[in-house]
Protein backbone atom coordinates (compact mmCIF):
# COMPACT_ATOMS: atom_id res chain seq x y z
CA UNK A 1 0.00 0.00 0.00
CA UNK A 2 1.29 3.16 -1.29
CA UNK A 3 0.78 6.30 0.84
CA UNK A 4 -0.97 9.49 -0.23
CA UNK A 5 2.15 11.43 -0.18
CA UNK A 6 5.45 10.69 1.71
CA UNK A 7 6.08 12.56 4.70
CA UNK A 8 8.59 15.85 3.55
CA UNK A 9 11.14 15.17 6.46
CA UNK A 10 12.11 11.29 7.22
CA UNK A 11 13.38 11.93 10.81
CA UNK A 12 11.68 9.41 12.92
CA UNK A 13 12.28 7.77 15.96
CA UNK A 14 11.72 4.30 16.32
CA UNK A 15 9.19 3.43 19.04
CA UNK A 16 9.83 -0.31 19.52
CA UNK A 17 13.89 -0.09 19.67
CA UNK A 18 13.18 3.34 22.15
CA UNK A 19 10.71 1.21 24.16
CA UNK A 20 8.48 4.02 24.04
CA UNK A 21 5.54 1.65 23.49
CA UNK A 22 3.12 -0.31 26.13
CA UNK A 23 4.04 -4.06 27.08
CA UNK A 24 1.31 -5.49 24.59
CA UNK A 25 1.45 -3.06 21.54
CA UNK A 26 5.17 -3.49 21.82
CA UNK A 27 4.54 -7.05 22.12
CA UNK A 28 1.83 -7.34 19.22
CA UNK A 29 3.57 -4.98 16.98
CA UNK A 30 6.74 -7.00 17.38
CA UNK A 31 4.88 -10.11 16.43
CA UNK A 32 5.05 -11.69 19.94
CA UNK A 33 1.75 -13.20 21.63
CA UNK A 34 -0.88 -12.40 18.95
CA UNK A 35 -3.15 -15.04 20.10
CA UNK A 36 -4.22 -12.65 23.17
CA UNK A 37 -5.77 -10.50 20.56
CA UNK A 38 -7.82 -13.43 18.76
CA UNK A 39 -9.85 -13.52 17.34
CA UNK A 40 -8.68 -10.03 16.66
CA UNK A 41 -5.47 -9.53 14.23
CA UNK A 42 -3.08 -6.19 14.17
CA UNK A 43 -3.25 -5.13 10.58
CA UNK A 44 0.35 -4.33 9.08
CA UNK A 45 0.40 -1.03 7.78
CA UNK A 46 1.38 -1.92 4.44
CA UNK A 47 -1.25 -4.05 3.49
CA UNK A 48 -4.93 -3.36 3.08
CA UNK A 49 -7.59 -5.08 5.45
CA UNK A 50 -10.28 -7.06 4.10
CA UNK A 51 -13.83 -6.77 3.95
CA UNK A 52 -15.54 -8.58 6.90
CA UNK A 53 -17.00 -11.57 7.51
CA UNK A 54 -20.30 -12.39 7.27
CA UNK A 55 -23.55 -9.96 6.02
CA UNK A 56 -23.24 -6.32 7.40
CA UNK A 57 -25.89 -4.80 9.53
CA UNK A 58 -28.65 -2.34 7.54
CA UNK A 59 -26.77 1.14 8.32
CA UNK A 60 -29.42 2.81 6.36
CA UNK A 61 -31.07 5.09 9.03
CA UNK A 62 -27.58 5.47 10.93
CA UNK A 63 -26.50 6.98 6.91
CA UNK A 64 -29.72 9.18 7.15
CA UNK A 65 -29.23 10.33 11.00
CA UNK A 66 -25.28 11.08 10.31
CA UNK A 67 -26.00 12.98 6.91
CA UNK A 68 -28.09 15.13 9.34
CA UNK A 69 -26.11 15.58 12.59
CA UNK A 70 -22.54 16.15 10.24
CA UNK A 71 -24.12 18.81 7.73
CA UNK A 72 -25.11 20.53 10.77
CA UNK A 73 -21.33 20.33 11.85
CA UNK A 74 -20.46 21.77 8.89
CA UNK A 75 -19.09 18.65 6.86
CA UNK A 76 -18.27 19.53 3.37
CA UNK A 77 -18.87 15.84 2.25
CA UNK A 78 -21.57 14.77 4.79
CA UNK A 79 -24.27 13.78 2.41
CA UNK A 80 -21.77 11.78 0.02
CA UNK A 81 -20.23 10.10 2.67
CA UNK A 82 -23.49 9.47 4.55
CA UNK A 83 -24.49 7.61 0.77
CA UNK A 84 -21.37 5.58 1.08
CA UNK A 85 -22.03 4.04 4.47
CA UNK A 86 -25.60 2.84 3.51
CA UNK A 87 -24.02 0.94 0.75
CA UNK A 88 -23.54 -2.56 2.58
CA UNK A 89 -20.27 -3.34 0.02
CA UNK A 90 -18.85 -0.18 1.77
CA UNK A 91 -15.99 -1.06 4.11
CA UNK A 92 -15.75 1.50 7.60
CA UNK A 93 -12.69 2.53 9.15
CA UNK A 94 -13.42 3.58 12.82
CA UNK A 95 -11.69 5.30 15.28
CA UNK A 96 -12.86 7.48 17.99
CA UNK A 97 -12.28 9.18 21.78
CA UNK A 98 -13.72 11.42 24.59
CA UNK A 99 -14.62 15.20 23.27
CA UNK A 100 -11.80 16.98 24.65
CA UNK A 101 -12.07 20.63 25.54
CA UNK A 102 -10.70 22.16 22.16
CA UNK A 103 -9.91 19.06 20.23
CA UNK A 104 -8.62 17.29 23.27
CA UNK A 105 -4.80 16.01 22.76
CA UNK A 106 -3.56 16.04 19.66
CA UNK A 107 -3.32 12.10 18.96
CA UNK A 108 -7.28 12.42 18.19
CA UNK A 109 -6.26 14.31 15.50
CA UNK A 110 -3.59 11.93 14.84
CA UNK A 111 -6.71 8.82 14.93
CA UNK A 112 -9.18 11.26 12.51
CA UNK A 113 -6.68 11.66 10.11
CA UNK A 114 -5.31 8.00 10.51
CA UNK A 115 -8.79 6.55 9.82
CA UNK A 116 -9.22 8.79 6.86
CA UNK A 117 -6.24 8.09 5.14
CA UNK A 118 -6.97 4.28 5.59
CA UNK A 119 -10.53 4.99 4.28
CA UNK A 120 -8.31 6.70 1.18
CA UNK A 121 -5.95 3.88 0.55
CA UNK A 122 -9.18 1.35 0.37
CA UNK A 123 -10.98 3.89 -2.23
CA UNK A 124 -7.20 4.61 -4.04
CA UNK A 125 -7.36 0.49 -5.05
CA UNK A 126 -11.23 0.34 -6.11
CA UNK A 127 -13.04 -0.80 -2.87
CA UNK A 128 -15.62 1.94 -1.49
CA UNK A 129 -14.75 3.05 2.53
CA UNK A 130 -16.13 5.17 4.77
CA UNK A 131 -14.03 6.43 7.68
CA UNK A 132 -15.99 7.51 11.20
CA UNK A 133 -14.90 8.98 14.31
CA UNK A 134 -17.15 7.59 17.71
CA UNK A 135 -17.34 10.15 19.85
CA UNK A 136 -17.85 9.03 23.26
CA UNK A 137 -20.35 11.30 24.59
CA UNK A 138 -21.56 8.35 26.91
CA UNK A 139 -18.61 8.35 28.80
CA UNK A 140 -18.77 10.61 32.16
CA UNK A 141 -14.92 11.03 33.11
CA UNK A 142 -15.50 14.68 33.17
CA UNK A 143 -11.67 15.37 34.29
CA UNK A 144 -10.57 13.62 30.67
CA UNK A 145 -12.99 15.81 28.54
CA UNK A 146 -12.54 19.05 30.72
CA UNK A 147 -8.81 20.13 30.02
CA UNK A 148 -6.71 21.69 27.47
CA UNK A 149 -3.36 22.57 27.15
CA UNK A 150 -2.31 25.75 24.60
CA UNK A 151 1.18 26.53 23.41
CA UNK A 152 1.70 30.26 23.43
CA UNK A 153 4.89 32.35 22.95
CA UNK A 154 6.36 32.05 26.80
CA UNK A 155 5.20 27.81 26.69
CA UNK A 156 2.27 25.85 26.91
CA UNK A 157 -0.34 26.60 29.46
CA UNK A 158 -3.18 24.28 31.16
CA UNK A 159 -6.79 25.32 31.08
CA UNK A 160 -9.89 23.79 32.37
CA UNK A 161 -13.41 24.55 32.94
CA UNK A 162 -13.09 23.65 37.06
CA UNK A 163 -14.14 20.97 39.24
CA UNK A 164 -16.75 18.60 38.25
CA UNK A 165 -20.43 19.88 39.23
CA UNK A 166 -21.98 16.40 38.40
CA UNK A 167 -20.09 13.58 39.02
CA UNK A 168 -21.43 10.12 36.53
CA UNK A 169 -23.13 12.95 34.33
CA UNK A 170 -22.47 11.35 30.78
CA UNK A 171 -20.70 14.21 29.35
CA UNK A 172 -22.36 14.41 25.94
CA UNK A 173 -25.67 15.89 27.63
CA UNK A 174 -23.71 18.23 29.75
CA UNK A 175 -22.93 21.92 28.26
CA UNK A 176 -19.36 22.97 28.85
CA UNK A 177 -20.49 26.17 30.96
CA UNK A 178 -18.87 29.17 32.09
CA UNK A 179 -15.40 28.30 32.57
CA UNK A 180 -15.37 27.54 28.96
CA UNK A 181 -15.34 31.62 27.93
CA UNK A 182 -13.26 32.22 30.49
CA UNK A 183 -10.60 29.66 29.38
CA UNK A 184 -11.00 31.70 25.68
CA UNK A 185 -10.39 35.24 27.09
CA UNK A 186 -7.21 33.36 28.58
CA UNK A 187 -6.16 31.87 25.37
CA UNK A 188 -6.90 35.00 23.64
CA UNK A 189 -4.29 37.31 25.49
CA UNK A 190 -1.45 34.55 24.67
CA UNK A 191 -0.72 35.96 21.49
CA UNK A 192 -1.45 40.35 22.14
CA UNK A 193 0.89 41.52 19.36
CA UNK A 194 -0.40 42.94 16.32
CA UNK A 195 1.94 40.55 14.18
CA UNK A 196 -0.15 38.66 11.57
CA UNK A 197 0.69 35.59 13.80
CA UNK A 198 -0.82 37.72 16.42
CA UNK A 199 -4.24 38.71 14.13
CA UNK A 200 -4.31 34.70 12.81
CA UNK A 201 -4.08 33.16 16.77
CA UNK A 202 -7.47 35.88 18.18
CA UNK A 203 -9.24 34.95 14.66
CA UNK A 204 -8.69 31.55 14.83
CA UNK A 205 -9.72 31.45 18.60
CA UNK A 206 -12.66 34.07 18.27
CA UNK A 207 -13.94 31.41 15.62
CA UNK A 208 -13.40 28.16 18.11
CA UNK A 209 -15.54 30.42 20.14
CA UNK A 210 -18.39 30.43 18.07
CA UNK A 211 -18.50 26.15 18.92
CA UNK A 212 -17.13 26.09 22.56
CA UNK A 213 -19.54 28.03 23.95
CA UNK A 214 -20.91 28.38 28.02
CA UNK A 215 -24.31 26.69 26.25
CA UNK A 216 -23.00 24.27 24.01
CA UNK A 217 -22.40 20.31 24.75
CA UNK A 218 -19.20 18.81 24.24
CA UNK A 219 -19.84 16.41 21.87
CA UNK A 220 -21.11 19.11 19.46
CA UNK A 221 -18.27 21.49 19.89
CA UNK A 222 -16.06 18.49 19.77
CA UNK A 223 -17.12 17.47 16.12
CA UNK A 224 -17.88 20.86 14.87
CA UNK A 225 -13.61 21.55 15.51
CA UNK A 226 -12.64 17.89 14.08
CA UNK A 227 -14.50 19.45 10.72
CA UNK A 228 -13.27 22.76 10.34
CA UNK A 229 -9.86 21.33 10.66
CA UNK A 230 -10.25 18.59 8.35
CA UNK A 231 -13.10 19.52 6.25
CA UNK A 232 -13.58 17.06 3.41
CA UNK A 233 -11.39 14.75 4.56
CA UNK A 234 -12.81 14.60 8.06
CA UNK A 235 -14.49 11.25 9.34
CA UNK A 236 -18.13 11.65 9.46
CA UNK A 237 -18.74 12.44 13.46
CA UNK A 238 -20.78 9.75 15.40
CA UNK A 239 -21.74 10.86 18.17
CA UNK A 240 -22.52 7.98 20.64
CA UNK A 241 -25.57 9.01 22.20
CA UNK A 242 -27.49 9.57 18.73
CA UNK A 243 -30.84 8.26 19.01
CA UNK A 244 -30.47 5.82 15.97
CA UNK A 245 -27.19 4.96 17.01
CA UNK A 246 -28.64 3.55 20.13
CA UNK A 247 -31.81 2.05 18.76
CA UNK A 248 -29.05 -0.19 16.47
CA UNK A 249 -27.32 -1.03 19.19
CA UNK A 250 -30.41 -3.09 20.82
CA UNK A 251 -30.25 -6.18 19.70
CA UNK A 252 -26.85 -6.34 20.63
CA UNK A 253 -26.98 -4.81 24.34
CA UNK A 254 -29.64 -7.61 24.30
CA UNK A 255 -27.43 -10.47 23.67
CA UNK A 256 -24.63 -8.89 26.08
CA UNK A 257 -27.45 -9.07 28.62
CA UNK A 258 -29.10 -12.83 27.40
CA UNK A 259 -25.39 -13.93 27.59
CA UNK A 260 -24.07 -12.28 31.12
CA UNK A 261 -22.50 -15.44 32.03
CA UNK A 262 -20.93 -16.24 28.98
CA UNK A 263 -19.99 -12.82 28.93
CA UNK A 264 -18.26 -12.43 32.84
CA UNK A 265 -16.16 -15.89 31.67
CA UNK A 266 -15.12 -15.01 28.72
CA UNK A 267 -13.46 -11.49 30.19
CA UNK A 268 -12.26 -13.61 33.23
CA UNK A 269 -10.89 -15.82 30.64
CA UNK A 270 -9.25 -13.43 28.83
CA UNK A 271 -7.43 -11.66 31.79
CA UNK A 272 -5.64 -14.59 32.98
CA UNK A 273 -4.29 -15.45 29.61
CA UNK A 274 -3.08 -12.16 29.59
CA UNK A 275 -1.52 -12.00 33.52
CA UNK A 276 -0.12 -15.72 32.89
CA UNK A 277 2.18 -14.10 29.84
CA UNK A 278 3.36 -11.49 32.49
CA UNK A 279 1.04 -8.56 31.18
CA UNK A 280 -0.38 -6.30 33.43
CA UNK A 281 -4.63 -6.41 32.39
CA UNK A 282 -6.10 -2.61 31.48
CA UNK A 283 -9.27 -3.61 33.58
CA UNK A 284 -9.80 -6.14 36.19
CA UNK A 285 -12.56 -8.35 35.88
CA UNK A 286 -15.20 -9.39 38.45
CA UNK A 287 -17.69 -11.92 37.60
CA UNK A 288 -20.21 -10.43 39.21
CA UNK A 289 -19.48 -6.77 37.04
CA UNK A 290 -20.93 -5.94 33.48
CA UNK A 291 -19.23 -4.27 31.27
CA UNK A 292 -22.27 -2.47 30.99
CA UNK A 293 -23.89 1.14 32.59
CA UNK A 294 -27.58 1.96 33.30
CA UNK A 295 -28.55 6.14 33.00
CA UNK A 296 -30.17 6.18 36.45
CA UNK A 297 -31.94 9.69 37.18
CA UNK A 298 -29.00 11.38 35.24
CA UNK A 299 -26.04 9.84 36.63
CA UNK A 300 -24.23 6.75 34.97
CA UNK A 301 -23.93 3.24 37.00
CA UNK A 302 -21.79 0.47 36.46
CA UNK A 303 -24.72 -2.60 36.32
CA UNK A 304 -23.40 -5.29 39.32
CA UNK A 305 -25.18 -9.05 39.42
CA UNK A 306 -26.27 -11.04 42.09
CA UNK A 307 -25.18 -14.45 42.22
CA UNK A 308 -22.57 -14.02 39.56
CA UNK A 309 -25.27 -12.95 36.62
CA UNK A 310 -27.38 -15.89 37.45
CA UNK A 311 -29.90 -13.64 40.11
CA UNK A 312 -31.02 -10.15 39.70
CA UNK A 313 -28.80 -6.89 39.63
CA UNK A 314 -28.04 -3.31 41.30
CA UNK A 315 -26.51 -0.14 40.61
CA UNK A 316 -22.59 0.45 41.73
CA UNK A 317 -23.07 3.28 44.56
CA UNK A 318 -26.73 3.20 44.19
CA UNK A 319 -29.75 1.74 46.45
CA UNK A 320 -31.53 0.47 42.91
CA UNK A 321 -31.75 -2.68 42.29
CA UNK A 322 -34.04 -4.56 39.79
CA UNK A 323 -34.07 -8.00 37.87
CA UNK A 324 -33.28 -9.25 34.44
CA UNK A 325 -36.74 -8.75 33.03
CA UNK A 326 -36.79 -4.89 33.48
CA UNK A 327 -33.42 -4.60 31.96
CA UNK A 328 -34.44 -5.80 29.04
CA UNK A 329 -37.46 -3.78 29.58
CA UNK A 330 -35.74 -0.97 30.11
CA UNK A 331 -33.91 -1.62 26.90
CA UNK A 332 -36.72 -1.90 24.44
CA UNK A 333 -38.77 1.02 25.92
CA UNK A 334 -35.86 3.58 26.34
CA UNK A 335 -32.04 2.32 24.46
CA UNK A 336 -30.39 5.82 25.48
CA UNK A 337 -30.31 4.17 29.16
CA UNK A 338 -28.21 1.53 28.60
CA UNK A 339 -24.27 1.77 27.38
CA UNK A 340 -21.84 -0.21 27.14
CA UNK A 341 -18.28 -0.11 28.66
CA UNK A 342 -14.74 -0.06 27.68
CA UNK A 343 -14.47 -3.48 27.59
CA UNK A 344 -18.17 -4.43 25.51
CA UNK A 345 -17.98 -0.74 23.25
CA UNK A 346 -15.97 -2.21 20.98
CA UNK A 347 -17.51 -5.57 19.68
CA UNK A 348 -21.04 -3.64 19.77
CA UNK A 349 -19.61 -0.81 17.70
CA UNK A 350 -18.45 -3.24 14.82
CA UNK A 351 -21.45 -5.13 15.56
CA UNK A 352 -23.56 -2.28 14.43
CA UNK A 353 -21.07 -0.42 11.53
CA UNK A 354 -19.87 -3.63 10.15
CA UNK A 355 -16.40 -2.34 10.85
CA UNK A 356 -13.34 -3.22 8.86
CA UNK A 357 -10.71 -1.77 10.55
CA UNK A 358 -10.67 -0.35 14.17
CA UNK A 359 -7.63 2.58 14.46
CA UNK A 360 -6.16 2.60 18.08
CA UNK A 361 -4.19 4.11 20.33
CA UNK A 362 -1.15 1.98 22.14
CA UNK A 363 -2.80 2.10 24.89
CA UNK A 364 -6.52 1.24 23.68
CA UNK A 365 -4.77 -1.78 21.69
CA UNK A 366 -3.85 -3.29 25.12
CA UNK A 367 -7.06 -3.54 26.90
CA UNK A 368 -8.38 -4.29 23.62
CA UNK A 369 -7.09 -7.73 24.30
CA UNK A 370 -9.53 -8.36 26.97
CA UNK A 371 -12.49 -6.62 24.75
CA UNK A 372 -12.02 -9.42 22.22
CA UNK A 373 -13.30 -12.19 24.09
CA UNK A 374 -16.55 -10.49 23.73
CA UNK A 375 -16.45 -11.09 19.88
CA UNK A 376 -17.49 -14.79 19.41
CA UNK A 377 -19.87 -14.48 22.48
CA UNK A 378 -21.68 -11.85 20.93
CA UNK A 379 -21.21 -13.06 17.49
CA UNK A 380 -19.50 -10.30 15.78
CA UNK A 381 -17.57 -10.50 13.17
CA UNK A 382 -13.91 -9.35 13.74
CA UNK A 383 -12.34 -6.48 11.95
CA UNK A 384 -8.80 -5.94 11.80
CA UNK A 385 -6.85 -3.64 14.54
CA UNK A 386 -5.13 -0.96 13.58
CA UNK A 387 -2.06 1.01 15.69
CA UNK A 388 -2.45 5.08 15.09
CA UNK A 389 0.80 6.50 13.89
CA UNK A 390 2.46 8.57 16.70
CA UNK A 391 3.51 12.17 15.39
CA UNK A 392 5.65 15.07 16.84
CA UNK A 393 4.47 18.25 14.87
CA UNK A 394 7.52 20.89 14.27
CA UNK A 395 7.68 24.17 12.11
CA UNK A 396 10.05 24.88 9.77
CA UNK A 397 12.56 27.31 11.94
CA UNK A 398 12.26 24.30 14.90
CA UNK A 399 13.78 21.81 12.39
CA UNK A 400 16.74 24.16 11.14
CA UNK A 401 17.30 24.58 14.88
CA UNK A 402 17.29 20.45 15.63
CA UNK A 403 19.38 20.31 12.39
CA UNK A 404 21.98 22.81 13.84
CA UNK A 405 21.89 20.92 17.16
CA UNK A 406 22.43 17.62 15.02
CA UNK A 407 19.77 15.87 17.59
CA UNK A 408 18.17 13.34 16.50
CA UNK A 409 14.09 12.68 18.10
CA UNK A 410 15.27 10.21 20.86
CA UNK A 411 17.59 12.34 21.98
CA UNK A 412 15.59 15.30 21.96
CA UNK A 413 12.54 13.48 23.19
CA UNK A 414 14.76 11.59 25.97
CA UNK A 415 16.53 12.40 29.46
CA UNK A 416 17.26 16.03 29.40
CA UNK A 417 20.94 15.47 31.55
CA UNK A 418 21.98 13.06 28.98
CA UNK A 419 21.43 15.51 26.18
CA UNK A 420 22.85 18.21 27.62
CA UNK A 421 25.99 16.10 28.99
CA UNK A 422 25.70 15.40 24.79
CA UNK A 423 26.12 18.46 23.51
CA UNK A 424 28.78 19.51 26.02
CA UNK A 425 31.17 16.92 24.74
CA UNK A 426 30.60 17.44 21.65
CA UNK A 427 31.32 21.01 22.16
CA UNK A 428 34.76 20.22 24.13
CA UNK A 429 33.30 21.32 27.50
CA UNK A 430 33.50 17.76 29.42
CA UNK A 431 36.84 17.58 30.07
CA UNK A 432 36.43 14.98 32.88
CA UNK A 433 35.34 12.38 30.62
CA UNK A 434 38.82 11.23 30.18
CA UNK A 435 39.22 11.63 33.78
CA UNK A 436 36.80 9.08 34.24
CA UNK A 437 37.55 6.57 31.92
CA UNK A 438 41.13 6.24 33.62
CA UNK A 439 39.75 5.95 36.91
CA UNK A 440 37.68 3.30 35.58
CA UNK A 441 40.08 1.62 34.00
CA UNK A 442 42.54 1.81 37.21
CA UNK A 443 39.44 0.78 39.79
CA UNK A 444 39.49 -2.83 37.04
CA UNK A 445 43.38 -2.64 37.05
CA UNK A 446 43.78 -2.64 40.70
CA UNK A 447 40.57 -5.20 41.43
CA UNK A 448 42.53 -8.45 41.35
CA UNK A 449 45.03 -7.13 44.11
CA UNK A 450 42.40 -5.70 46.36
CA UNK A 451 40.91 -8.94 46.31
CA UNK A 452 44.03 -11.06 46.74
CA UNK A 453 44.32 -9.63 49.89
CA UNK A 454 40.94 -10.05 51.35
CA UNK A 455 38.15 -11.58 49.08
CA UNK A 456 35.69 -10.13 52.12
CA UNK A 457 36.73 -6.26 50.50
CA UNK A 458 34.67 -7.07 47.38
CA UNK A 459 31.37 -5.30 47.96
CA UNK A 460 33.27 -2.29 50.23
CA UNK A 461 35.87 -1.90 46.79
CA UNK A 462 32.80 -1.93 44.43
CA UNK A 463 30.91 0.77 46.36
CA UNK A 464 34.50 2.75 46.79
CA UNK A 465 34.18 2.78 42.88
CA UNK A 466 30.51 3.27 42.28
CA UNK A 467 30.87 6.16 44.46
CA UNK A 468 33.41 7.92 42.85
CA UNK A 469 31.79 7.04 39.16
CA UNK A 470 28.57 8.66 40.71
CA UNK A 471 30.29 11.84 41.89
CA UNK A 472 32.29 12.48 38.78
CA UNK A 473 28.98 11.75 36.99
CA UNK A 474 27.15 13.81 38.40
CA UNK A 475 29.57 16.72 38.52
CA UNK A 476 30.16 16.19 35.03
CA UNK A 477 25.93 16.80 34.31
CA UNK A 478 26.46 20.10 36.31
CA UNK A 479 29.65 21.23 33.82
CA UNK A 480 27.85 20.27 31.19
CA UNK A 481 24.90 22.13 32.40
CA UNK A 482 26.57 25.39 33.04
CA UNK A 483 28.66 25.24 29.74
CA UNK A 484 24.67 24.62 27.53
CA UNK A 485 23.68 27.57 29.51
CA UNK A 486 27.34 29.72 28.32
CA UNK A 487 26.16 29.68 24.91
CA UNK A 488 22.73 31.66 25.10
CA UNK A 489 21.44 31.02 21.93
CA UNK A 490 22.18 26.82 21.31
CA UNK A 491 20.73 26.70 24.89
CA UNK A 492 17.35 28.88 24.44
CA UNK A 493 17.03 27.03 21.14
CA UNK A 494 17.60 23.87 22.62
CA UNK A 495 15.13 25.24 25.65
CA UNK A 496 12.25 25.84 22.88
CA UNK A 497 12.44 22.62 21.25
CA UNK A 498 12.02 20.85 24.70
CA UNK A 499 9.19 22.73 25.05
CA UNK A 500 7.76 21.65 21.97
CA UNK A 501 8.16 18.53 22.24
CA UNK A 502 7.45 17.81 25.80
CA UNK A 503 4.89 20.99 26.52
CA UNK A 504 4.54 20.50 30.43
CA UNK A 505 7.26 17.45 30.31
CA UNK A 506 4.87 15.49 28.64
CA UNK A 507 4.67 14.39 25.15
CA UNK A 508 3.22 16.51 23.01
CA UNK A 509 0.47 14.27 20.81
CA UNK A 510 -0.29 13.38 24.38
CA UNK A 511 -0.63 17.18 25.47
CA UNK A 512 -0.97 20.02 23.39
CA UNK A 513 -4.75 20.64 21.66
CA UNK A 514 -5.00 20.14 18.42
CA UNK A 515 -6.68 23.30 18.17
CA UNK A 516 -3.75 25.35 19.46
CA UNK A 517 -1.38 23.97 16.24
CA UNK A 518 -4.24 24.87 13.91
CA UNK A 519 -4.18 28.49 15.89
CA UNK A 520 -0.46 28.55 15.27
CA UNK A 521 0.38 26.94 11.81
CA UNK A 522 -3.31 28.20 10.16
CA UNK A 523 -5.71 26.69 7.60
CA UNK A 524 -2.63 24.81 6.08
CA UNK A 525 -2.61 22.32 9.34
CA UNK A 526 -5.36 20.09 8.77
CA UNK A 527 -3.84 19.62 5.01
CA UNK A 528 -0.80 19.27 5.87
CA UNK A 529 -1.30 16.97 8.62
CA UNK A 530 -3.50 14.80 5.78
CA UNK A 531 -0.06 14.64 3.65
CA UNK A 532 2.38 14.10 5.97
CA UNK A 533 1.13 11.37 7.89
CA UNK A 534 2.73 7.61 7.76
CA UNK A 535 0.81 5.27 9.10
CA UNK A 536 3.69 3.51 10.00
CA UNK A 537 2.74 2.81 14.28
CA UNK A 538 6.23 1.24 14.89
CA UNK A 539 8.04 5.03 14.53
CA UNK A 540 7.42 8.54 15.87
CA UNK A 541 7.20 10.73 12.83
CA UNK A 542 7.62 14.02 12.12
CA UNK A 543 5.75 16.71 10.56
CA UNK A 544 6.68 20.29 9.65
CA UNK A 545 5.15 23.50 8.97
Amino acid sequence: MTPVTQPSNPLTLDLLAAGRLPPLAAAFLAGRDADLLAPLALQPHDQLPPPPEGPVADRGELARALAATNTAYGHPAAGELARRLADPATQVVVTGQQPGLFGGPLYSLSKAVAAARWAAELEAAGRPAVALFWVASEDHDYTEVARSVVAGPSGAASFDLGEDPEPLVPVGVRSLGAGVATALEEILSLQGDSTPRGERWRAWWGEVGQWYRPDARFGEAFSRLMVRMLGRRCPLMLDALLPQLKAAERPWLRRALDRRVEVSEALAAAAERIQRRGYKVQVRPQREVSPLFVLDRGQRRRIEWTAQGKGDWRLRGSDRTGSIAELLEMLDDNPILISPGALARPAIQDAVLGSSLQVLGPGEISYMAQAAALYPVLEVAPPRSALRPQVLVLSEKELGWLDELGLSLEELTGDRKQLERRLAAEAGSDPTAALRQRLLAQFEELTPRVLAVDGALEKPWNKTRDSVQRSLENFATRLAAAAARSDEVRARRLERLRQAVLPLGKPQERTLCSASLFGRFGDRFGEKFFEQLDLNPGTLHLLTL
